[in-house]
């Protein structure tokens, strides 16, 4: 969604015009939101069916939850082309910025390296045990502690996706594939959405929320520490602390299930480097599509000279998480119809609180940009708009960009079915309680 082209403003502003539009983008837009509430569900419903029969694939196929705003975008769009021409499908799409959908994309494919995650898991292992020392912890909690802290926290420098892929696959491989305590899975995945969520508000250019406002309202790095990163940082720190002493139990007993890593093969320090030096440049250019692109072309050509050191490219997981976070961009576009209007009858608190309730059906990237369309914005309402789509972000899959990354990964270690949206609610909503407090209060 890009502002400052009178052009494409005024195609916005024409679409904004006609109520059947309007009205057909968010009655869409709401049936996107039940399916995915009903998606494991329809997982479940596919599992009755013969298997390898059509009906079971195209059941399977919508129960995909990154599959479902990709899904009703192109039926939104496939309207919009008979009622008003494909052209106008055409200059919409046009108009939409997918900057950050490709970023994801490529940055979901270069993060989930084995050098990257070699490199993660090491330094993580290396504060695990430091702090297991001198605190006389037990290692097991101190890893468990240190990629929830540090791998949240980290994703204010090396951005939420990354920060997202990085913690969801160290989780997938130290704890997730090694219980079956469904309440644990689902508290970490709690934990883990709203700490990602939260954990990149130390920077500006961090958090899609965020980037999203800076450049509006003229917010740098001091101003996101002083006025958030300290507080989602506390926010953090409790919220993983009380989970490690709750589930310490749950926490030693995936150590008896460790497996020794002497016969992994050593990635030489070289590709780790040449590997790290691709992710900076697509986290310093990731505004720039032109450059992203051949950056990718050129990171594949690299990953096939040095196939022997990597992991296979998830591929197939990051297109899914692209299509998904492309389909709430078309989608999300046409809602401010409805969303501005709420959004000017509010005060802080109820502005806070609306956010944070509206972060669960909405992505909150496209929730803050809204905001920033709102003329004489107080500066007290754009630190609660922001403040609470960001505490809101892990309440569902579709609240925060990097979630359906977390999801892609995880999702196979919550049963047949699949990560289940009401569980995912109930675990994330202690850790938002605490990010609300946190940044309503302190």
């Amino acid at each position: 969604m890009t502002v400052g082209c009178p052009e494409k403003i005024s195609i916005m502003s024409s679409l904004l015009q006609n109520n059947t539009i309007i009205y057909s983008a968010t009655a869409i837009f709401i049936c996107a939101v039940i399916h995915t509430f009903c998606a494991s569900k329809i997982v479940a419903l596919s599992h009755k069916r013969p298997k390898g029969s059509m009906s079971e694939k195209v059941l399977h196929f919508l129960g995909e939850v990154e599959v479902v705003f990709g899904f009703w975008a192109f039926i939104f769009l496939t309207l919009l082309s008979l009622l008003l021409g494909m052209s106008a499908s055409l200059n919409y799409l046009n108009e939409i910025d997918f900057k950050e959908t490709v970023f994801v994309f490529v940055i979901m494919c270069m993060s989930a390296t084995k050098p990257v995650m070699y490199l993660a898991d090491r330094g993580i292992s290396l504060l695990s045990a430091f702090f297991s020392k001198i605190l006389f912890l037990n290692k097991r909690i101190t890893l468990f502690s240190c990629i929830f802290i540090f791998g949240s926290l980290c994703g204010s420098l090396i951005t939420e996706p990354v920060a997202m892929t990085v913690c969801a696959l160290l989780l997938q491989e130290h704890f997730f594939s090694k219980t079956s305590n469904l309440k644990f899975k689902y508290a970490m995945l709690g934990l883990l959405f709203v700490n990602i969520s939260i954990g990149g508000t130390l920077t500006h250019f961090a958090a899609p929320p965020v980037i999203i406002v800076t450049g509006a309202w003229q917010w740098d790095l001091p101003f996101m520490f002083t006025h958030f990163g300290w507080k989602s940082a506390i926010a953090v720190f409790i919220g993983t602390i009380l989970t490690a002493f709750y589930f310490r139990k749950a926490i030693k007993e995936t150590e008896k299930l460790d497996k020794p890593k002497e016969g992994r093969q050593k990635t030489p320090y070289w590709i780790i480097l040449v590997n790290v030096f691709f992710l900076i440049l697509c986290i310093v250019y990731h505004k720039y599509i032109s450059f992203l692109v051949p950056l990718f072309l050129l990171f594949v050509g690299w990953f096939e000279v040095t196939k022997e050191y990597q992991n296979p490219l998830k591929i197939r997981e990051a297109l899914l998480v692209g299509f998904f976070l492309g389909g709430i961009v078309t989608l999300g576009g046409l809602q401010q119809w409805w969303l501005i209007p709420l959004v000017n009858s509010l005060n802080p608190t109820t502005m806070f609180l609306g956010a944070t309730g509206l972060t669960a059906i909405t992505d909150n990237a496209a929730l803050t940009y809204l905001g920033t369309l709102v003329p004489n914005l107080s500066d007290a309402m754009k630190y609660s708009l922001v403040a609470g789509a960001v505490a809101g972000g892990g309440l569902t899959v579709i609240a925060n960009a990097p979630n359906p990354i977390g999801y892609g990964i995880l999702n196979k270690n919550l049963g047949e079915d699949g990560i289940s949206p009401l569980y995912l609610l109930l675990g994330a909503l202690p850790f938002t309680i605490i990010a609300i407090s946190c940044l309503l209060f302190l």
